[in-house]
């Protein structure tokens, strides 16, 4: 069993037990682990913020109050780390922003390897720029797209940019004009109310910035893209003050 999957046992085990404590050395044999790792887990636990607390004396252990818990919820590494990195993205404005970000603290504080390194990497790809009023990227004057991006091209870009694959799309400009582009995925920008994906653009053989409301369909690939730097590619332009959103930094 891996440290993710124990995680998640010993709460469930310590949920069914409470409000009765349970012994650091009876969890040990459970998990058929070291008591020293499960000191550890439990530790883990108490600082991500769940209710996890030690009574000692004769019947004491370790117990879980599940009146202020939620039943474990079992993710897939992608799902982990791109729900800690959109939690702490939240921004200062957003209602329930403050509870969010807590929620992102507690998952970084359990995310296991490589889970941990697939949320900082993410994190490390996201920028903003609060610049109303104008396109950030040069590729035009901001409005309302022709289209919304829909549920699936948008899942397209998520993950051409989590696994960093090409990706094919077809775009309509300002103007709705259409073009289809093969791009190289290096991040996400969100400036002036508008999401952007930055990408090296195989067609104009330049870095680019696509607005995703203006991205009518996306196709991913298997091909694997360039690792281009996302500072590098906004250099130039007016959004070459962009950085990762302070909340962030702690991923």
């Amino acid at each position: 069993m891996n440290r993710t999957a124990r995680l998640y046992a010993l709460v469930e085990e310590l949920r069914a037990a409470a409000p009765r404590p349970l012994t650091v050395a009876r969890l040990a044999a459970r998990f058929e682990v070291a008591t020293r790792t499960v000191q550890r887990d439990l530790q883990a636990l108490m600082a991500a913020g769940l209710p996890v607390r030690a009574t000692t004396g004769r019947g004491g252990g370790w117990s879980i109050d599940p009146r202020t818990t939620l039943p474990p919820v079992r993710f897939t590494e992608q799902e982990a780390a791109a729900l800690t990195v959109a939690l702490a993205a939240t921004g200062h404005g957003t209602p329930y922003a403050a509870a969010a970000r807590t929620a992102a603290q507690k998952l970084a504080a359990v995310l296991p390897e490589p889970a941990a390194t697939t949320a900082r990497d993410l994190a490390r790809r996201i920028v903003a720029l609060p610049a109303p009023g104008t396109d950030p990227t040069g590729t035009g004057p901001t409005g309302t797209g022709p289209a919304a991006t829909g549920p699936a091209a948008r899942a397209a870009v998520e993950r051409a940019i989590a696994g960093r694959t090409v990706l094919r799309l077809r775009y309509a400009d300002a103007a709705g004009r259409e073009s289809e582009r093969l791009v190289e995925p290096a991040g996400l920008l969100t400036a002036g109310g508008h999401w952007y994906l930055i990408a090296w653009c195989r067609t104009r053989r330049a870095g680019r910035g696509f607005r995703l409301d203006r991205i009518t369909a996306a196709d991913p690939t298997a091909e694997p893209a360039g690792h281009h730097d996302l500072a590098a590619l906004l250099h130039g332009s007016a959004a070459a003050g962009a950085r990762p959103p302070a909340a962030l930094g702690a991923l």
